[in-house]
């Protein structure tokens, strides 16, 4: 339906031609999600600023992240507060934020992204149609599973495990020797209940406020990626914007951001206890082995990106 309903729109603005009347912020998560308060404080920001009205599209009404990414370039709806995974379906470099255990914590990663990394991002994303406004936050990511711990890597091998669509989460879980398979972010409770999949990965907000703890109850702190929230809009749309108008909205997307990662931040000391009052169990995972299990990624990404690798490596600390 959520296609249908896209490719309705993309039909619909080619043909009239019209562009839209408000500005839409689009994204995938749900209330409750750090990513969703965010979303609403970048309306209300926006909105102040520039006096233009926004419409806060949230839980994939637009479309899943691949789909509003397109939408965004082809001027459909104007800013979406995005995924990692999809976009380096568009930027392929932007997958190697996420090289395993690359980044120590999360105010790591900020300093990284905020920096030439990211600006190297916005650079390419541009000449795709689409302006990189800044980067929030997709934390720190951990494996749920719905009858065992994985504390070690042998624990992961064979597991069906739901991945996003990224080619970096893939190359993971292939060299543990799990079964990894794509799925979008909308779908994943449905096929964790069906049995689909054993488990899933991502950061404690996520799994909370999706309410996963529920139908996989064991999570395994295993901390083995790092993804972030690209805000990005269409570079139509962003061209169009006078100065001031452009302003507002990288001032709205740092201001909401800050709030946002925060929220990520604190949520890995808060959430715990919470998810274990609603019976969630947790281990911790042998770091050492997953990161000795992991380390052929490393060798493979460099291949292609050798610098790149390289740079990101020195800039988190790890040469």
């Amino acid at each position: 339906m959520k296609t249908t309903i896209l490719a309705t729109i993309v039909a619909t603005t080619a043909l009239t031609g019209a562009a839209s009347a408000e500005v839409i912020f689009a994204h995938g998560s749900n209330p409750g999600n750090p990513r969703y308060t965010a979303a609403e404080k970048w309306a209300e920001l926006y909105a102040a600023c520039s006096g233009e009205e926004v419409n806060h599209a949230p839980a994939a009404t637009m479309g899943d992240d691949a789909e509003m990414l397109t939408s965004a370039a082809a001027g459909v709806i104007q800013v979406t507060a995005n995924s990692q995974g999809a976009m380096s379906q568009v930027v392929p470099e932007v997958g190697l934020l996420g090289l395993p255990f690359l980044f120590k914590d999360l105010p790591t990663a900020w300093e990284v992204l905020d920096g030439e990394v990211g600006e190297m991002i916005d650079t390419r994303a541009q000449n795709a149609g689409l302006k990189v406004l800044g980067f929030w936050d997709n934390g720190i990511r951990n494996i749920t599973h719905v009858s065992k711990h994985v504390a070690a890597p042998e624990d992961v091998k064979g597991m069906k495990i739901r991945t996003p669509p990224d080619p970096m989460t893939l190359a993971i879980f292939e060299a543990l020797g799990a079964n990894p398979a794509p799925l979008a972010w909308s779908e994943l409770p449905t096929a964790l209940q069906s049995g689909v999949f054993e488990g899933q990965e991502n950061p404690l907000t996520n799994i909370y406020s999706a309410k996963l703890h529920e139908i996989t109850p064991y999570v395994t702190m295993t901390g083995h990626k790092y993804e972030s929230t690209p805000v990005v809009a269409g570079l139509s749309w962003w061209s169009g914007l006078s100065e001031d108008a452009q302003k507002c909205a990288l001032d709205a997307t740092a201001e909401a951001g800050e709030m946002q990662r925060q929220m990520v931040l604190e949520s890995d000391e808060t959430l715990r206890p919470k998810m274990e009052e609603e019976g969630a169990k947790f281990a911790e995972a042998d770091t050492a082995a997953f990161q000795a299990a992991t380390a052929s990624v490393y060798d493979d990404y460099a291949e292609d990106y050798p610098d790149l690798v390289a740079a990101l490596k020195a800039a988190a600390g790890l040469e």
